[in-house]
């Protein structure tokens, strides 16, 4: 599910600021991108992230900031490198007769001359980092729950609305039955004047005909399967359930359409699908 959660917090030393960002997906894929300074603790971190989140992209973005006023990194110089370069210089200087005034300003931009000594994180800092972790994970399924409770109102309307449209095509089936019945009778009374016919298999045929035009099972399956989906809505993790039961809702529209043979239900039929559509579309955001 779609969620944002963002955290900042301070110290002596440190602004700590931690985003997290989480996209649909049917699989758990992590990004995680945090300061050097805790460039061990990534393994820890992943193995967080993977025990709050089920699926989806999760993008994590950890800064570091120093306060201002707080003494940079230190910084030493290179001397065994800087006296091999001066050297080398001066010896040169003196084999060219050039003037070495300079040597010293050109030594301090050669590369690698300076370098930053390595800082070590405290404990108290590590777990001042946790903290605002915490609190931005806390924030991003807050961002979750609100979203989630938009989409139970959602997908409970595209669902009721399918319901509903059961009574539609119900209204269309003495018509239909009236019209299907006549049409058998005339074509009936035009094979009862021909000679040859095998009357069982006819009346075989004509049952198999009946039975399938029969919607019976269709409407109280599709009753059923939207009932249980809005059941389901108020379980846990229930994204995957979601998704089998409106792949069985879709069936049983479908096979609504192809037997209806009637303007006014296929209709009916249509304005289903079209919310189906819309709970196929908002069912992916659900976990």
């Amino acid at each position: 599910m779609t969620g944002y959660g963002i955290a900042e917090s301070f110290t002596d030393k440190y602004i700590f600021k931690v985003e997290l960002k989480s996209l649909n997906g049917k699989f758990l894929e992590l990004n995680l991108r945090l300061p050097k300074l805790f460039s061990d603790k990534e393994i820890l971190l992943r193995n967080s992230l993977s025990s709050k989140f089920v699926r989806g992209t999760v993008n994590v973005f950890i800064t570091l900031e120093k306060q201002k006023g707080t003494v940079g990194d230190p910084i030493s110089i290179n001397i065994p490198l800087a006296m091999a370069y001066f050297k080398g210089w001066k010896e040169l200087a003196d084999v060219l007769g050039a003037d070495d005034k300079d040597i010293f300003r050109s030594l301090m931009m050669m590369p690698e001359m300076l370098k930053t000594e390595e800082v070590n994180y405290t404990e108290s800092e590590w777990n001042q980092l946790l903290v605002t972790f915490e609190k931005a994970f806390e924030n991003l399924e807050t961002f979750r729950k609100d979203e989630g409770k938009s989409l139970l109102v959602v997908l409970s309307k595209h669902c009721i609305a399918i319901e509903e449209l059961i009574p539609e095509t119900e209204q269309y089936e003495e018509e239909r039955l009236t019209a299907t019945k006549l049409r058998l009778k005339k074509s009936l009374n035009e094979l009862m004047g021909k000679e040859g016919f095998d009357k069982n298999r006819l009346e075989q045929e004509l049952v198999y005909y009946l039975e399938k035009l029969d919607i019976t099972e269709e409407k109280n399956r599709l009753k059923q399967h939207c009932e249980h989906f809005l059941e389901t809505l108020n379980e846990e993790q229930s994204g995957r359930k979601l998704n089998f039961i409106a792949q069985e809702i879709g069936r049983e529209i479908n096979t609504l359409g192809a037997k209806a043979n009637h303007a006014g239900m296929q209709k009916a039929v249509v304005k289903m699908k079209e919310e189906l559509e819309k709970i196929k579309e908002q069912v992916l955001n659900v976990l």
